[in-house]
């Protein structure tokens, strides 16, 4: 028998080589986003993304000619003359990737990575300059909608004119060139363009603990300096009583902890992923808000909800799909047997380069490379699946079958009205789900045309590859999702039958002119 106290050493020992390891790591690729690489590798580079999404992406040419697309990395490599920084060269590959019109393949910018301490240490010094506003970008300029800093003088509606000395406008325009919505659609950048100006900001300068703002509102311009606080600082200013003592209520955890489980929850902005609500004065109006296809126990949540929607005898479903950004296929599939009038196909085949693309980039691409040792094992077992779900058509190409045969509706499904509440970050799985709603003239749509493509887009798994000089990563989508119903309109979005926009005073006001839209209809 071996010591425990040996056991004890090997197993510390193996922690601390483990950490320093990270610690190596982390040090290595930070140093490495400083470091110039040479033209010669760089070019290296352009050649194996291409290669590899000819060998991984089924739809590469769905929006650009293979002439076009091949004259644009060709054309990109006779630019790099000369040594850049891993940031440098991201700005300049990141544009012929996104000409590809896919929205779900696309470069990740260099970032620092921070260890687990340094995150810590960052949270602990409090709330950072720009998590103290919300933004919209509005007909092109920047403005705060909320302001959550200690400064109250910054009105909602203040423009920012310049960060650092940097022009909201400008970032965001430089950095629209490097990703794309699926097809054509503008309605997506203009969605997500606040959120891009911070994410590309602290790409090209880092995380700050205080900025210099250049504010304007009406004809005064301030500039304002901003830094990070903590929360509780401002708290202890706004009150001096003794915090009430709240009993411990059982029940009411268990009922709040099972709430996450199943509707889903999202800590930074404390909202349930899933909600279903009724009108207040009519109970026969439900509102089913769903934030997102990623967390939460689906299967239970819809069945509970449509359960109650028929206890309610509800005559009107209002679905909100707003700043909907996707996520699970199976999700979408089970939420459509609630509401389809008949039995249904819900996808066309999806089309793959080969077996080997799904082998190589959905099973092999992740994982430690004891995880790939073990995956190394059960392949031929996997090989084998694939060897019986992806089959080559008559036209020559390969399809992956998945959700293809008819369906059933649930028992219970909604037969009443629908209407679905739609905006340009309507992207990825809620669209597909919209366009089998809209194909099936389930439903009204109102809002403003999806991000994404009503004949479906290139997902299902995303390997994340790594180039091998700049060591920049690219995500590669490699199965054809397309939704049963389709358009002769190339490369949009799904269109609202009532197209209504938030203007900025519907913003800073909290209104919600869509859905007000759609409770004034059910009052006439």
């Amino acid at each position: 028998m071996i010591p425990i106290r040996f056991l004890e050493k090997r197993i510390l020992l193996f922690a601390l080589v483990i950490f320093f390891s990270q610690c190596s790591t982390l040090k290595k690729d930070n140093e490495h986003l400083q470091e110039l690489i040479s033209a010669e590798q760089l070019r290296k580079d352009v050649d194996f993304t291409y290669q590899k999404f000819q060998k991984l992406h089924p739809n590469l040419n769905y929006y650009i000619s293979k002439e076009r697309l091949d004259y644009k990395f060709d054309s990109l490599k006779t630019t790099i003359n000369t040594p850049l920084t891993p940031l440098d060269f991201y700005k300049k590959i990141s544009p012929v990737v996104a000409s590809i019109r896919q929205g779900h393949s696309y470069l990740l910018a260099p970032e620092k990575k921070f260890s687990k301490k340094e995150t810590k240490a960052i949270l602990k010094k409090g709330i950072g300059p720009f998590s103290q506003f919300d933004f919209s970008f509005y007909e092109d300029k920047l403005y705060v909608i909320k302001n959550k800093s200690n400064n109250k003088t910054i009105k909602a509606g203040t423009e920012v004119v310049s960060v650092n000395g940097i022009k909201p406008q400008d970032l965001i325009n430089e950095y629209n060139q490097f990703y794309s919505s699926d097809g054509f659609n503008t309605t997506l950048k203009k969605r997500i363009a606040a959120k891009r100006f911070v994410t590309g900001f602290t790409t090209q300068y880092g995380i700050k603990d205080s900025l210099q703002y250049v504010f304007k509102l009406n004809d005064t311009v301030k500039n304002i300096t901003i830094k990070r606080f903590k929360l509780d600082s401002i708290e202890k200013k706004k009150t001096n009583e003794t915090p009430k003592i709240i009993p411990f209520d059982k029940k009411r955890q268990q009922a709040i902890k099972r709430k996450k489980r199943i509707n889903g929850y999202d800590k930074t902005t404390n909202t349930y992923i899933k909600n279903l609500d009724f009108y207040p004065k009519d109970s026969s109006v439900a509102i089913l808000k769903i934030r997102s296809f990623k967390k939460g126990n689906y299967r239970k949540f819809y069945r509970e909800s449509f359960a109650e929607i028929e206890k309610h005898n509800v005559k009107t479903l209002i679905i909100d799909l707003r700043n909907n950004g996707g996520g699970r296929l199976s999700e979408i599939v089970n939420l459509y047997r609630y509401l389809s009038d008949s039995t249904f196909v819900f996808l066309q085949k999806s089309e793959v380069v080969s077996r080997a693309s799904l082998f190589e980039g959905a099973y092999f691409n992740k994982g430690s490379f004891p995880v790939k040792v073990v995956k190394g094992i059960f392949s031929p077992f996997v090989y084998g699946y694939l060897l019986f779900t992806v089959q080559k058509d008559k036209d020559g190409k390969h399809y992956f079958a998945t959700d293809t045969k008819p369906k059933k509706i649930k028992s219970n499904a909604f037969k009443g009205k629908i209407y679905v509440l739609i905006n340009g970050s309507s992207f990825s799985a809620s669209s597909i789900l919209s366009s089998n709603l809209k194909g099936s003239k389930r439903a009204t749509f109102v809002g403003e045309e999806t991000g994404g493509d009503y004949n479906g887009t290139v997902a299902g798994f995303m390997p994340i590859i790594t180039l091998p000089n700049s060591e920049l990563k690219v995500r590669i989508g490699i199965m054809n999702i397309a939704p049963y119903y389709q358009t002769e309109i190339l490369g949009q979005g799904i269109f609202p039958d009532v197209s209504i926009t938030p203007t900025l005073e519907d913003q800073i006001q909290g209104k919600d002119p869509e859905l007000n839209w759609i409770l004034e209809q059910l009052k006439k």
